[in-house]
């Protein structure tokens, strides 16, 4: 019994207990509900404080913004009020001045009608006056402004060539001379006939042979004529061809020293002569590349570089002619910082047309340029082959060097020979071709034809129109004549005032 108490009165007092601490939790609810709400309550008052100031700041700062943009666009008003005003009163200036000037205008207008009518009848005057109409007036001044600017031109352009002839004359002076005194070859000046000694006159019969068979047999098979006269103990070979009077020698030569002569030992010695030249023309050709320092030349061309030695050009050997231009352009390139190799290699074979040139047609400087294209020679030394007369325009400084150097070779004194006839013609042709200009009085060729001396007559050509005419005399004598070098247009022009006291 008193368990069963001791039982129901410990779940009493846990009951209490229980209901104790579920009061207590309540109140504690409740009372964090309270301190929620007061929180909360105080939290949006704050909220909306903070709202309430953040609206009030964004309306003063509006207000401000509205206000500065208020101020802003009075002022741009303001601006353009002023503005307007200033334009109305430049529109009034402009309408004004608008004004004023069609007035000038009209007047321009008027005074302008009036000043061609005055110039009309000036011009009529002028007419009437001076008896030219206004046309030949113009002609007349065109005339008057030419002749001027011609004179001007022809002062400009002779201080323009003096300045540069005392600069260019002094360097190529100093190049060429040099040169020519570092070169020197022989001038070997050819004949037409070749003399043949015999150990005696017995000899001369049996070269004419029997009913003169012999001397047939080699004249025909050489070419070449033999003049057997009273000459002691010579025969005379005459041919304009050199190489087949050679083989002509060299074939009399060894008949003389053989003793037999007949038309089948002739012939056999006529063969035999001929292998010797082909084989004195190789000789020759590589000699002349050995004596320039000229190599790799095609073995073709080395010989009719020796053929050149049998041919002449104003009894000038070509041959010799090509070994001093090789040597010339050697030396000038050197001088003017060129390829001098290749200028030798120019030189030397610049007139390689010579040798075959009476076998083909054309000129010996289309042939040369058509030999060297065909062995691969370059294209610089073609350009040098062709433009050594001029027939071609230098492309390089090479073909201009090779140009000089061979006018040096054929201008040198003795280098040449002219016929008397040719060169009566050609100094009767430079006076004639002076003589052909206006303001001429007296022509002479003088120093061999190097130089023209011409007289001018004072009232019709002027000083300044002296150096037109020297360079048009010159274009002509280059256009009309051929000569070796150069030749000097040397023209004087002087006016004499004489009186007699008496």
């Amino acid at each position: 019994m008193g368990c069963f108490v001791s039982f129901f009165g410990g779940i009493f007092y846990r009951k209490k207990v229980a209901e104790s601490k579920i009061g207590s939790a309540e109140t504690y609810v409740e009372n964090l509900l309270t301190d929620a709400k007061k929180s909360a309550e105080a939290q949006r008052k704050e909220i909306l404080l903070e709202a309430k100031e953040e609206s009030i700041r964004a309306k003063n700062e509006a207000d401000k913004e509205a206000k500065e943009r208020r101020n802003e666009l009075q002022r741009v008003e303001k601006r353009l009020i002023q503005k307007e005003e200033v334009l109305d009163r430049k529109t009034d200036q402009i309408e004004r001045k608008d004004e004023q000037l069609q007035k000038k205008l009209s007047t321009v207008d008027l005074r302008k009608a009036e000043a061609d009518k005055l110039v009309e009848r000036q011009q009529a005057e002028l007419e009437r006056i001076s008896g030219l109409t206004g046309e030949q007036a113009k002609a007349y001044l065109l005339a008057t402004i030419e002749s001027e600017v011609k004179t001007e031109s022809a002062l400009m352009i002779k201080e323009i060539e003096n300045r540069a002839k005392q600069e260019a004359d002094k360097r190529a002076r100093d190049i060429v001379t040099q040169a020519i005194q570092r070169c020197a070859v022989d001038h070997v000046t050819e004949t037409t006939v070749s003399v043949v000694q015999l150990p005696n006159d017995e000899m001369k019969g049996r070269i004419i042979g029997r009913e003169g068979r012999n001397i047939r047999t080699l004249e025909s098979l050489t070419g070449i004529d033999l003049i057997i006269d009273d000459t002691p103990e010579a025969v005379i070979l005459s041919g304009f061809d050199p190489m087949r009077r050679e083989i002509a020698r060299i074939t009399l030569e060894k008949l003389i020293l053989d003793g037999r002569v007949h038309p089948a030992r002739i012939e056999e010695m006529v063969e035999k002569a001929k292998k010797e030249v082909e084989v004195m023309i190789r000789e020759e050709g590589e000699a002349a590349t050995f004596e320039t320092g000229v190599h790799g030349i095609h073995p073709e061309l080395v010989r009719l570089l020796g053929k050149m030695k049998f041919r002449t050009s104003y009894g000038q050997n070509c041959l010799r002619h090509s070994i001093e231009v090789s040597h010339l352009c050697g030396l000038m390139a050197g001088e003017l910082g060129a390829d001098i190799a290749l200028a030798k290699r120019a030189g030397l074979l610049h007139d390689i047309g010579k040798s075959v040139d009476h076998d083909l047609e054309g000129t010996h400087v289309s042939i040369g340029a058509a030999l060297c294209k065909k062995y691969r020679e370059s294209d610089l030394v073609i350009n040098a082959v062709e433009s050594h007369h001029g027939d071609v325009e230098p492309t390089n400084i090479i073909s201009i060097i090779v140009q000089s150097a061979d006018a040096i070779s054929a201008s040198r004194p003795g280098a040449r020979r002219e016929t008397l006839e040719a060169y009566v013609k050609r100094l009767q042709k430079l006076e004639g071709i002076a003589d052909e200009f206006q303001g001429v009085e007296k022509s002479f060729a003088i120093q061999a034809g190097r130089e023209l001396r011409i007289i001018i007559i004072p009232e019709v050509v002027s000083d300044a129109e002296l150096t037109l005419l020297a360079r048009d005399m010159a274009k002509k004598i280059e256009a009309e004549l051929e000569y070796p070098g150069q030749i000097k247009v040397n023209l004087i022009r002087e006016t004499r005032a004489i009186e007699y006291a008496k």
